[in-house]
């Protein structure tokens, strides 16, 4: 087992040349060279280490003057990304080891009451600080004491998982890097894995997309181009074009802006033809199919009020925070529909529209929207209400793919918006799950 004190993390300011293992980025066996300097980091360090970069206060109460600090530095930023050196992949590489096998006490903070690993706690709480570090690292600039750039998670692309049951007694990998980047906007690959039987296998790959903002973080900032070095990396950077014309066109044939396709329609003609009661053959008389749950009986709420304990190193509420709080909602509204204990399969593209405030009012409704089978597709809608104008805004929209060890009752919608949600819930499990 790997002792406590290589419970580090290694970036490109602190590795020497080392053998990579990223899943589905780089091919096990390939390596990164990388340039020697300060002695790696400890993972409990991460968030501090981001506050030196930033020139955070680690304190709510001085956070007001730290923030006003960070104004001063709006002279560093660049006039346009010609301005900026080129980096390579190899310059935001990180690894992280979690010995679980070794640190007791280190394990209790990551078990659930089955004795086995909370996947989700992993992934809502190191996964975002350490991408925002790999971010960081691909525009570090030595010549700068800190950072002008105000980098955060706008979009979750995807989390697959690849292995379900995680052991509480064996150490965890973590390595990543930048794959792909745009003018304002990066690209970055997390990959976990789980020392078992002589070997690290995969546990799940992420994808997130993160984007530089000024030091007030109120207007987007120009970040590094990233330069692919070899044929591989090449693929690599290709495919970050892919995902984000991928992401382009899901946007423009969005439900809330145009009409389902021809195939769609028929989809929700026959559901609402297979509801109607054929004695009154009324459109207003509606019967449930055997073996079926109207949708607006699949609905699961739930209030957060934001303290600042809760807040990421901008003095906003941290989005892992906001990721967890909506995971656990979306898996207790499946556990209640399916009648059992599911399972993970894959998180689809979570959006953060806007920062949420310390003290907001943060109000989670989660909605059963599509089932198929085994599986369950939940869709989890974050708003913030502010009681002095009675007004509500979107934050955060959840995409969860649960699977169940038996069938479940298929979902019916009743309304037209229920069948949008509907339709929607179908195409995000259709890419997830690839049928």
């Amino acid at each position: 087992m790997i002792s406590p004190r290589f419970l580090l993390l290694r970036s490109a300011a602190s590795l020497s040349t080392r053998s990579l293992y990223t899943g589905a980025v780089l091919k096990q066996g390939k390596t990164m060279d990388m340039a020697e300097g300060t002695p790696p980091l400890h993972i409990s360090n991460v968030r501090n280490r981001l506050r030196e970069i930033v020139g955070a206060s680690t304190n709510w109460s001085d956070h007001q003057q730290a923030m006003a600090e960070r104004v001063s530095l709006l002279t560093m930023l660049a006039k346009s990304q010609n301005d900026l050196p080129a980096k390579r992949m190899k310059d935001s590489y990180v690894e992280v080891y979690l010995p679980l096998g070794s640190e007791p006490k280190l394990r209790e903070k990551y078990l659930n009451f089955h004795n086995t690993v909370r996947c989700k706690h992993i992934q809502t709480c190191s996964f975002p600080f350490l991408l925002v570090l790999i971010s960081y690292s691909h525009t570090y600039n030595p010549a700068l004491k800190r950072s002008p750039l105000s980098i955060v998670t706008a979009l979750v692309d995807k989390i697959d998982m690849r292995k379900h049951i995680i052991y509480p007694d064996c150490d965890i990998k973590f390595t990543g890097h930048v794959t792909w980047v745009g003018k304002t906007s990066i690209e970055a690959k997390m990959h976990m894995s789980q020392y078992h039987d002589g070997t690290y296998a995969p546990v799940l790959d992420a994808t997130f997309v993160m984007v530089a903002r000024d030091p007030e973080n109120k207007r987007a900032a120009f970040v590094n181009p990233l330069t692919p070095d070899g044929p591989e990396e090449e693929k690599i950077f290709q495919e970050g074009e892919a995902n984000k014309s991928r992401r382009v066109d899901l946007s423009t044939a969005s439900l809330l802006k145009v009409a389902p396709t021809d195939e769609e329609r028929k989809i929700v003609h026959s559901l609402f033809l297979n509801t109607l009661d054929t004695k009154t053959v009324s459109f207003h008389s509606r019967v449930l199919p055997p073996n079926s749950v109207w949708m607006e009986h699949a609905k699961l709420k739930g209030l957060e009020i934001c303290h600042p304990q809760e807040r990421n190193i901008f003095n906003r509420i941290f989005g892992g925070f906001l990721m967890r709080k909506a995971y656990e909602l979306g898996w207790a509204n499946a556990c209640s529909y399916g009648g059992c204990r599911p399972s993970l399969v894959a998180v689809d593209d979570i959006l953060f529209q806007k920062p949420v405030e310390i003290g907001s009012l943060l109000l989670l409704s989660s909605q059963v929207c599509f089932t198929q089978g085994k599986y369950i597709q939940v869709r989890v809608h974050s708003e913030v209400f502010d009681p002095l104008t009675q007004q509500h805004n979107t934050t955060n929209v959840f995409h969860y793919t649960f699977v169940s060890d038996r069938d479940v009752p298929n979902i019916i919608p009743k309304t037209y918006g229920e069948s949008m949600l509907y339709l929607d819930g179908k195409r995000h499990f259709n890419q997830t799950v690839g049928q």
